[in-house]
């Protein structure tokens, strides 16, 4: 029976990340992603049902659209799989309903964010906005308004503009040409979503990941090529996907490098 629930709960979650799919190419398009049947961007055809199945739909159709056989993104099934497995991850906590529905808004919302500066390399104002509100209502549903303003509670409403401030100060020191100011917005919602320790142990990890991800790249490109129109130490990485992937990590471990703690988080 708990499986039946899992793979329920996995299900719903793979047709939640179908709709962020929709999301993430209209977000700022000028179509509202409520509205207008899904189509091929290659030939304009209107998708049928039965090729909007989440993960089974791509499989079946070997990732080509049924009409002009142009390949699909990768994008597709890679967001329903995450989605589902956020979902899944969520249940597993065993949260109130509350609870679990801004945990899901919240990890949804950072999926979106993350795929979104890898495809754009920005993360727009409203997506971070939205994060950062979805972080604040989490942290007052779990105390109480009066108590939130009082310690230790107040040092996680002061996280979010503690965290900023180093990403607006390197943003503003170099014009914009060593981090977007989108980075900091994202740190906001980090610090009142994690706390101060937390959220900056996720931020310190982003640092080492991104760092390590790009010396391996370069590493490779120069072990397999000699081109030179590769990643090079001057290229520009998007930063909030390594910052995304190390809030999941930081949140569902409870790694902390201020005091070399870490708590994971119980399953079932």
């Amino acid at each position: 029976m708990e499986f039946l629930i899992l793979a329920i709960v996995f299900i719903l979650g793979t047709i939640i990340g179908s709709f962020l799919n929709v999301v993430i190419y209209r977000y700022n398009s000028g179509t509202s992603p409520l509205t207008g049947r899904s189509q091929c961007f290659s030939c304009g055809k209107t998708l049928s049902w039965y090729e909007l199945f989440p993960l089974f739909s791509f499989l079946a159709q070997k990732g080509r659209c049924r009409g002009c056989q142009v390949r699909l993104s990768w994008q597709y099934p890679i967001v329903e799989l995450l989605s589902g497995l956020i979902f899944v991850a969520v249940y597993s906590l065993r949260l109130s309903g509350l609870e679990s529905s801004l945990l899901v808004g919240i990890f949804s919302t950072l999926l979106v964010i993350a795929v979104y500066d890898l495809r754009h390399q920005i993360i727009p104002d409203g997506l971070a906005a939205l994060f950062a509100i979805l972080s604040l209502v989490k942290f007052f549903s779990e105390v109480s308004f009066s108590n939130a303003f009082h310690f230790p509670h107040v040092w996680t409403l002061i996280a979010g503009p503690m965290l900023l401030f180093p990403f607006w100060f390197l943003w503003y020191i170099s014009s914009g040409r060593w981090l977007g100011l989108g980075d900091g917005k994202l740190a906001l919602g980090i610090g009142w979503f994690l706390g101060a320790t937390l959220g900056g142990s996720a931020i310190m990890l982003a640092f080492w990941i991104g760092a390590a991800w790009a010396l391996a790249i370069i590493a490779i490109q120069k072990f397999l090529s000699k081109t030179k129109n590769g990643l090079s130490m001057k290229s520009e990485i998007p930063f909030g996907p390594f910052l995304i992937l190390a809030v999941f990590v930081v949140y569902f471990t409870g790694v902390n490098f201020f005091d070399g703690s870490v708590t994971f988080l119980t399953f079932l």
